[in-house]
């Protein structure tokens, strides 16, 4: 396919374009759709780091029955910009969420359950306004693809104990790992050492 100008596109052909990716090197119109290759490994491998021995604050799935939970007692459970990013899929404007600058010791726990999710460690100043993690514990985040926006596929980012949506995975992080978990301060609860 002869490239376009992105405005002479349609959506349907847009579309069959970014499933066709893999067959061609490159797609220099959308830049992003560039790691599609690579997409389908993030995805098997976020969050799964090979380790004999968990941390002691690495929670497994609860007993508790979160997919059980209506959404009017989420709604119960937390504040109305809470339940929107994590039960909605909301995102916090850039620097206004309450963890975003914050150098506080501890872990972040997910607010929905109290799963541990991010040690401050691993925390680092991205630049973006959000909270930005290179490293979750354990296998308490997972993440999966998110097509929500066409040009701009990501990984989003979630609870594997109770699904609260998170925030997005990049691969624009810092050693060792290269990730970074861009978060929504609302979907966390800092417990300081």
């Amino acid at each position: 396919m002869a490239l376009k100008s992105v405005h002479s596109l349609s959506i349907p052909t847009c579309i069959s374009s970014v499933h066709n990716t893999r067959s061609r090197s490159r797609f220099s119109i959308f830049p992003a759709l560039n790691k599609s290759p690579r997409l389908s490994h993030s995805v098997r491998v976020m969050g799964s780091y090979a380790s004999s021995q968990k941390p002691d604050n690495v929670q497994e799935a609860s007993s508790i029955g979160y997919a059980s939970i209506s959404e009017e007692e989420w709604k119960k459970r937390l504040t109305k910009e809470q339940f929107y990013i994590t039960r909605q899929k909301g995102t916090e404007r850039a620097f206004t969420g309450e963890y975003w600058n914050t150098k506080t010791p501890g872990t972040y726990h997910c607010i929905c359950c109290d799963t541990p999710l991010f040690e401050s460690s691993t925390k680092f100043d991205s630049g973006t306004g959000w909270p930005s993690y290179y490293q979750p514990l354990g296998n308490n985040v997972k993440s999966k693809l998110d097509l929500s926006i066409i040009f701009m596929p990501r990984q989003e980012v979630l609870c594997s104990v109770c699904d609260a949506h998170l925030g997005h995975v990049f691969d624009d992080g810092p050693p060792p790992t290269g990730k970074r978990y861009c978060i929504n301060s609302a979907s966390l609860k800092l417990k300081p050492k």
